[in-house]
């Protein structure tokens, strides 16, 4: 009989019939023998028509064959049954009838075997034959009191994947205490004694139980109440333990689990937010036999689960690891990193210390000056509406009015007259504050746009905030954009778009998990050639000889440094990419630029540790 994983289909062809199923018999016109047949067919009719008592009724123990066909019937739920009665043996006194049974069962599911039935005569004088009566009659795996049940087997959940293949959440079993209130003698107590378990059991950075607070939520209420959910690594005797104490209880629930629980909490409680609202492939389903009690005592036919394919997230946990590790280097500071991958937009790491935890998604949404780094934009506009090239000759005095406002380089250093290269390269910022000037009104808020600065991204499990910046209708405010400053804003994030840009020849669209998708309010149009190459010469001259060189053994790195003044102090920047990887990296009132091209230093060193694609 069957008892493989997959549908085995019926031995023999069965024509649909009406509920009340399909019986073959020999023409009228033949004399049947004496073979109890039409004993059977009453029987399986009276099945076949949900009447559970008739067929019971011609059985030779009705009273039992009614309990073992009412608990059939309650387990399968069957919506019709289809039979064929293949042959019948015959002796003088007993019969032997092979049957196929073919079971309609909800959802579609059908059910197919093939069994035995006994005929006996009778000594009654109420009918000439009886059908012996034995739950394997029904199915001959079934022993006495047991009966079948259609259950459905969950498919599960699929395993999460990084762009580098590690494996970031898999499906396992977690275990929730349950409070029942209305047994425990003491809610309080109760929770107390819990609490003291979890607390002092558990390993130090596993989950806490505070008795007080959860005290408060469970008072007053009836019902069971969740206290905790702890990973599936709880030792068994804590869970032992918990079981012990009076109107406790601990459930085992299929849940995704984290192979390494300490890795981007964040971000991957909103990747497992959007698994769970994913494809988890169709359920599948058994037919067990099940005692009195419902306990499974064996499986008599198996539809195994069709297990939805790994979802894959954008982060690696290379480059994640990496990235948080450099920022831990700045724990007394609010630092972030967050790395991008510009073929494909995918988002490689967002790492941020405690300290800028306090403040939110600080690295995704916070909006502050850019500095020198927005000068990547003002370069990109000035070759593309003035001419410009890295070779260009461009004024970088240490002071400079432009229009109605005086720009100083910092510590008012200048060189006067140089290259558009060396103007970058020391970030110049009457040299970019000039060249904003020149360009009208509007193109320099249009080119922040081909960069990605102010599209809205909404990205699938972020919330992001890319930047904004004026449309220069004054001058004032047009001359500072072009150094970052002013009413110039823009998060790590969307500084790490802008150097993915660079990369990429176009701003990539970003994603978390890029099968949920991103929609975006503006799709940016294509840097010309000319632009990106000279971008490009500008942005590897800052690492070669310019503000950047302390990175320069890292590999082949593009970048810029910047230094955002604002009243009391400066943010430190640093943003670019190296091979497949853009990145931006931000230090809140961190000073000079110095100090968040040491954290990416330290970064690309992690990186370096290791072997593999960076994304």
């Amino acid at each position: 009989m069957e008892q493989t994983s997959r549908r085995k289909p019926l031995l023999r062809s069965i024509s649909a019939v009406a509920i009340t199923g399909l019986v073959l018999s020999s023409a009228a016109c033949t004399p049947r023998p004496d073979t109890g047949r039409e004993v059977l067919e009453e029987f399986l009719g009276a099945l076949a028509g949900g009447d559970v008592a008739k067929a019971a009724a011609l059985t030779d123990y009705p009273d039992s064959a009614e309990g073992d066909l009412k608990a059939a019937t309650a387990g399968l739920q069957p919506e019709g049954l289809e039979y064929e009665i293949a042959g019948i043996d015959s002796s003088s006194n007993q019969s032997s009838a092979e049957v196929a049974m073919n079971w309609q069962l909800p959802h579609q599911r059908r059910w197919g075997y093939d069994t035995t039935f006994t005929l006996t005569k009778t000594e009654t004088g109420q009918r000439d034959w009886a059908l012996r009566w034995s739950p394997a009659s029904l199915h001959p795996q079934l022993g006495r009191n047991q009966h079948p049940e259609l259950r459905t087997i969950a498919a599960p959940r699929p395993s999460v994947v990084g762009s580098d293949g590690a494996a970031l959440l898999e499906p396992g079993t977690v275990h929730r205490v349950i409070l029942h209130r209305d047994g425990a003698e003491n809610v309080q107590s109760s929770i107390n004694r819990a609490a003291t378990v979890i607390n002092n059991e558990m390993p130090e950075n596993g989950p806490k139980l505070d008795a007080r607070a959860v005290g408060e939520q469970a008072a007053g209420g009836k019902g069971n109440f969740s206290l905790i959910v702890l990973p599936g690594s709880t030792p068994q005797r804590v869970k032992d333990e918990l079981a012990d104490i009076d109107g406790i209880s601990v459930n085992d629930e299929a849940a995704m689990v984290r192979p390494d629980p300490g890795f981007a909490p964040d971000l991957m409680s909103r990747v497992e937010k959007l698994v769970d609202t994913g494809d988890h492939g169709a359920d599948g389903w058994n037919i067990v036999a099940a005692n009195e009690g419902g306990a499974v005592v064996g499986t008599l036919y198996e539809v195994s689960p069709d297990v939805a394919p790994a979802v894959q997230a954008s982060i690696s946990k290379k480059v994640q690891d990496a990235a948080q590790k450099a920022v831990d280097t700045r724990q007394d500071a609010k630092a972030m990193l967050v790395a991008v991958q510009p073929s494909t937009g995918k988002i490689l790491a967002v790492a941020q210390t405690a300290e800028a935890d306090k403040d939110g998604d600080l690295a995704l949404m916070g909006q502050f000056p850019p500095g020198s780094t927005y000068k990547i934009v003002t370069a990109a506009a000035g070759v593309q509406h003035e001419g410009l090239n890295a070779g260009s000759t461009v004024p970088c005095p240490g002071s400079m009015e432009i229009g109605p406002r005086i720009v100083t380089n910092y510590n008012g250093s200048g060189v006067g007259n140089t290259s558009l290269s060396d103007a970058f390269a020391r970030s110049c910022n009457t040299t970019f504050g000039n060249i904003a000037h020149k360009l009208e009104p509007g193109q320099f808020k249009e080119e922040s746009k081909s960069f990605g600065i102010g599209i809205n991204y909404h990205i699938a499990g972020l919330d992001t905030i890319t930047g904004s910046v004026s449309d220069g209708s004054d001058e004032v405010e047009r001359i500072d954009a072009g150094y970052g400053q002013g009413s110039d804003l823009a998060s790590p994030f969307g500084m790490a778009l802008v150097s993915a840009t660079v990369a990429a020849g176009r701003t990539p669209t970003p994603s978390l998990v890029p099968s949920a998708g991103t929609w975006q309010s503006q799709v940016s149009k294509p840097l010309p050639p000319e632009v990106l190459n000279e971008v490009r010469t500008l942005m590897r001259a800052v690492v070669t000889s310019g503000t950047g060189s302390a990175i320069a053994g890292r590999g082949e790195v593009y970048a810029k440094t910047g230094e955002a003044e604002y009243a009391g102090g400066s943010h430190a920047w640093f943003t670019g990419y190296r091979d497949d990887l853009a990145f931006a990296t931000l230090i809140v009132g961190g000073g000079g630029s110095e100090h968040a091209v040491a954290i990416t230093d330290a970064f690309f060193a992690n990186m370096d540790e290791g072997s593999g694609d960076e994304g």
